[in-house]
């Protein structure tokens, strides 16, 4: 994984990254279209590129670029993507710089036709395998894991397999947590890591399938929601009918628990479970655990929102809007200077102080990463005439890196791995801070610890992290040991 700070929202400000978004539609006449609302849907997955491409039956063409799906895509679909079958990506980068070199839907040419990818997450021995193929003659044209992929699958079908049978063999030796699409001429292939950490659902359109990262692709183009693609499973899709069969035997289930606290969107299903549901829990949750003396409640737009209406009812207390964002505050703000990067915060996110001023506060979030948000935000509320600011965090203290796919800064720098919650609590400048437990959260996800990848609080990776493996990217990584 790249070594930064966690996404900034533009604005120097941490927030997690989101990992990445993939949608692929299969045998609708208007596939391009129908691949490029879904990934308006996903955009919230990823905001740094944008790709899609595009199956007529014969070869496959794509257009991708930097930016959201909007400036990638300014006048819809290009003229020349025409097709029934289609696969879009959105990215947010973990391993692999943020280059168009780097956008997805990855395209290969090879001995058996042509070869889209997109790939949500992380695999933890790529630099591992990647040197190997190296070594062998592989030659690279990208820093993704996603062509990793590539290169193996093309490996094993140079070998005599049949592609959906290639992958297989090549998901033996990934490790990490993915969801994958791959689409040749004539098939669309969606694979899911053994663990399930990524998420990958399967929908049906009217003429037609989709797989998508999130089932709130299939309510923007009027797709029902079939299952979820089990950890493991192949799903092939083809002009014969939908077929699966065993990428690698399924283990113990670790979907990753941010996705219900943070990254899916509130409309979004996850185990049969609404992801607003879910959030409102959390906050019903942590008010059972940390109740406070104030005179209401209040969430930080927009993942929190859920969470502190949930935290309000369960608390008795009134939900307002304590604070505002401004959603026209590009996430390529210009930051020469301490005063344009403290204005640029400002212009992001302001809090009300005909709502907050003389009031003691509830200010519920979904996380601590660094502490800069909540440092800010607790004195912008303060400005605001608040009379005391208590702190509530939907979720326990994020304490070790994430490898899987989510951007996030080094353990070093996490403030809950260096520091005690009444240590935050001073550092961010809260009256009281609270977080909630992971039984807690386990209670609300309906779960148990064996079922969800919490490694992010305690430190039990689902899947070994090689050693020597730091926050480095496929640039930066070359010769360390792998798994």
């Amino acid at each position: 994984m790249a070594e930064r700070v966690a996404v900034t929202d533009g604005l120097n400000w941490p927030r997690l990254g989101e990992e990445c978004g993939v949608v692929g539609i299969w045998g609708h006449p208007d596939a391009p279209r129908m691949c490029l609302w879904a990934l308006y849907a996903l955009q919230h997955r990823g905001q740094e590129s944008a790709g899609m491409a595009v199956s007529d039956g014969v070869r496959i063409r794509y257009h991708r670029g930097m930016g959201l799906v909007a400036e990638v895509f300014p006048r819809g679909v290009p003229e020349q993507l025409r097709g029934q079958a289609a696969v879009g990506h959105v990215r947010y980068s973990t391993m692999g710089a943020s280059v168009l070199s780097n956008a997805q839907p990855l395209f290969i040419r090879f001995r058996h036709g042509d070869l889209a990818l997109a790939h949500n997450g992380n695999l933890v021995n790529a630099p591992h395998v990647r040197q190997q193929l190296e070594d062998a003659g592989s030659i690279f044209q990208t820093t993704l894991d996603t062509e990793v992929v590539a290169h193996l699958v093309a490996r094993y079908c140079a070998r005599g397999d049949e592609l959906p049978e290639a992958l297989s063999r090549a998901m033996r030796e990934l490790r990490g947590g993915y969801a994958l699409l791959m689409m040749t001429p004539t098939s669309l292939i969606g694979a899911r890591d053994p663990h399930g950490i990524r998420p990958l659902s399967l929908g049906r359109l009217e003429e037609g399938w989709v797989m998508a990262s999130e089932t709130c692709a299939f309510d923007a183009i009027g797709a029902t929601f079939e299952r979820e693609v089990e950890p493991g499973e192949i799903v092939v899709i083809s002009h014969e009918g939908l077929r699966t069969l065993r990428g690698q035997e399924p283990m113990q289930p670790a979907l990753c628990i941010f996705e219900f606290i943070y990254f899916a969107r509130p409309d979004s299903n996850l185990r049969g479970m609404n992801v607003h549901a879910v959030r409102k829990e959390l906050g019903r949750q942590l008010a059972r655990e940390h109740p406070a003396d104030a005179d209401l409640v209040t969430g930080v737009p927009d993942s929190s929102i859920s969470a502190a209406s949930g935290y309000a009812e369960e608390a008795g207390l009134a939900y307002e809007m304590g604070l505002v964002k401004n959603r026209y505050v590009g996430r390529t703000f210009i930051q020469p200077d301490q005063q344009t990067r403290d204005l640029g915060v400002r212009l992001k996110l302001n809090a009300l102080r005909k709502v907050v001023e003389g009031k003691r506060v509830v200010m519920v979030d979904d996380s601590i990463v660094r502490g800069t948000t909540s440092s800010y935000i607790v004195r912008l509320l303060r400005e605001a005439g608040a009379r005391e600011v208590h702190l509530r965090i939907s979720s326990p203290p994020y304490r070790y890196s994430c490898f899987y796919g989510i951007d996030t800064s080094a353990r070093a720098e996490l403030i809950a791995a260096r520091s005690s919650v009444e240590e935050i609590r001073k550092q961010v400048g809260a009256d009281s801070l609270g977080y909630l437990s992971i039984d807690g959260l386990l209670k609300a996800v309906r779960g148990t610890r064996q079922e969800y990848c919490l490694a992010c609080f305690t430190g039990e990776y689902p899947v070994p992290i090689p050693q020597g493996l730091g926050k480095a990217s496929l640039e930066e990584v070359r010769g360390y040991q792998g798994d």
